[in-house]
């Protein structure tokens, strides 16, 4: 939907100064390829980092920003996604997370870390776990998400997160998806070739 182009145009210039950086212009999507994807939700989260290296945002505020903020933003962007129909840009298809987005499971499967009863495979449990907790755990929320846009049987459409699934515990989920967001997005050049790095974010060789 080309329209994405004018909505990227006046409604970024209105949110946005021409001081602001660019990550947070970045992170809404490519107006001249209609995509989004893994590297602009990057862009998001070094413009939040470069706020806290800042002090504008401050160690008390990580919980918030995270829980609220990027929430808000996930939100956002989802909603973008529909109303746009928004290509996903650098996706690994059948064999990635998601379309479009690999922080919020990140930041999900930490979140149910210890959690006494949750554990992977409760993502099956749709009646009584995903309707009554996608609200609560973002990582829920992004398994709901993805049954609702795509069809089928989910080891089919994803069958990456269905492995996930199987494993034991939250927090080889979480480790595993670590190693696996720096392999698959922040050492991928096509993704970090556009990325701004500067005085707050070097470049390290």
């Amino acid at each position: 939907n080309i329209s994405f182009r004018s909505w990227h145009a006046n409604h970024l210039s209105m949110s946005f100064s021409p001081m602001s950086s660019k990550n947070p212009r970045s992170s809404f999507g490519n107006a001249s390829r209609i995509d989004y994807g893994t590297g602009h939700e990057t862009n998001f989260a070094a413009w939040l980092y470069c706020l806290a290296e800042m002090g504008i945002i401050k160690e008390e505020d990580y919980h918030a920003v995270v829980a609220r903020v990027f929430v808000k933003y996930l939100e956002w962007m989802r909603n973008l996604q529909m109303v746009y129909c928004s290509e996903p840009a650098g996706s690994l298809g059948v064999w990635g997370l998601d379309d479009y987005h690999f922080l919020p499971f990140i930041f999900g499967s930490s979140q149910l870390i210890d959690h006494k009863y949750m554990k992977p495979k409760s993502i099956h449990n749709d009646d009584d776990i995903l309707d009554n907790f996608s609200s609560e755990y973002m990582y829920l929320s992004c398994i709901g998400f993805v049954k609702t846009v795509k069809k089928g049987l989910f080891p089919e459409h994803s069958p990456l997160l269905d492995d996930l699934s199987g494993v034991p515990n939250w927090k080889k989920v979480n480790s595993g998806l670590l190693k696996m967001y720096k392999v698959d997005v922040l050492e991928k050049v096509p993704i970090m070739q556009h990325f701004l790095f500067g005085w707050l974010i070097k470049w390290e060789e």
